[in-house]
């Protein structure tokens, strides 16, 4: 089992762990971005298990272990709301119900003009938020075609010999 007393080497110029190297929790949470906290709380979920613990009992992540990080992230980053983005669809919605009533208690054009054109702006930016995410998964979706359309070259390959990987390939796109 790997140990805190073994020194690893640095970090390739990509920023991605060695092979061979384990690391701790705060250098996971360095290179990945996130916090020592949200390992923690991945962990206590059941969406992560360490590869190991030191000799001091602390936990050790593989490459594996950072990949699974990375998935995690992007999901909650990319595909998921933050907590900061409810608290901020939730506070749109208080301030569309009082400018609604404010619109309503109104005869004054300016006042009416102004009034729409806070809720005009807090529509745009609900839907830049959600076409980010709509973009995001849409990326998503073609980096796992395109991990299914290798697969299945490869299977074709199997089937049908080397030529077929390729015929495989040129279908696929």
């Amino acid at each position: 089992m790997p140990t805190a007393t073994n020194p690893a080497p640095a970090l390739s110029d990509d920023h991605h762990a060695e092979p061979d190297r384990f690391l701790r929790i705060q250098e996971v949470a360095d290179e990945i971005g996130l916090t020592t906290r949200a390992i923690r709380y991945y962990e206590e979920q059941g969406l992560l298990q360490p590869a190991g613990r030191s000799e001091g009992s602390y936990r050790l992540y593989d490459p594996d272990d950072l990949e699974r990080l990375r998935f995690i992230k992007g999901l909650r980053d990319d595909a998921g709301f933050s907590l900061a983005e409810i608290r901020l669809l939730l506070e749109d919605e208080a301030a569309r119900r009082a400018v609604r009533a404010r619109y309503r208690s109104t005869d004054d054009p300016a006042e009416r003009r102004r009034l729409l054109g806070e809720s005009l702006a807090r529509a745009e930016r609900q839907i830049e938020i959600l076409r980010h995410k709509a973009e995001r998964l849409a990326a998503m979706i073609d980096e796992a075609t395109e991990r299914r359309n290798h697969l299945e070259a490869h299977l074709a390959e199997l089937a049908g010999g080397p030529d077929a990987h390729r015929r495989a390939g040129e279908t696929a796109r």
